[in-house]
């Protein structure tokens, strides 16, 4: 069992099993609400304990589209546990209060990295989205 929470403790979650993937993301979105490392996770491995309740969404003007979760009490930023597309969704990685056995496997949108940032591991890295760009090293 992995167990998860906010800066507060009123949000409280678990996860029955490690996450897919963790991936670091350099954009500035990911970057100023806190949750540049995140966990992939499988819905049916997550599970609330505590605090949904304190859950609060930002939703982000157009051409942005992913809405973010955050606890309402202390500002922590959660990922997107209430996304409802997919088998899976991304989690804030620091939210995580045991080792979550995966490590940083990519970093993501590198173009968009502030030049005082030095990423110190061997993860691939792509300029964009892994999805639509080539890996730049």
């Amino acid at each position: 069992m992995i167990r998860g929470s906010c800066c507060c403790g009123g949000v409280r979650f678990e996860l029955a099993a490690p996450p897919t993937m963790m991936g670091t993301c350099h954009c500035s979105r990911c970057r100023k609400a806190g949750a540049s490392n995140l966990v992939f996770v499988k819905r049916e491995t997550f599970r609330w304990v505590a605090g949904r309740e304190l859950v609060e969404t930002f939703y982000p003007d157009p051409p942005f589209t992913l809405a973010r979760q955050f606890c309402r009490r202390c500002g922590t930023a959660l990922g997107e546990p209430f996304a409802t597309e997919g088998a899976g969704f991304p989690l804030n990685a620091h939210c995580l209060d045991d080792d979550p056995i995966v490590r940083n496997r990519f970093h993501e949108w590198v173009s968009a990295k502030p030049a005082w940032y030095e990423i110190c591991d061997g993860a691939r890295q792509f300029a964009e989205d892994p999805v639509k760009a080539p890996a730049t090293a």
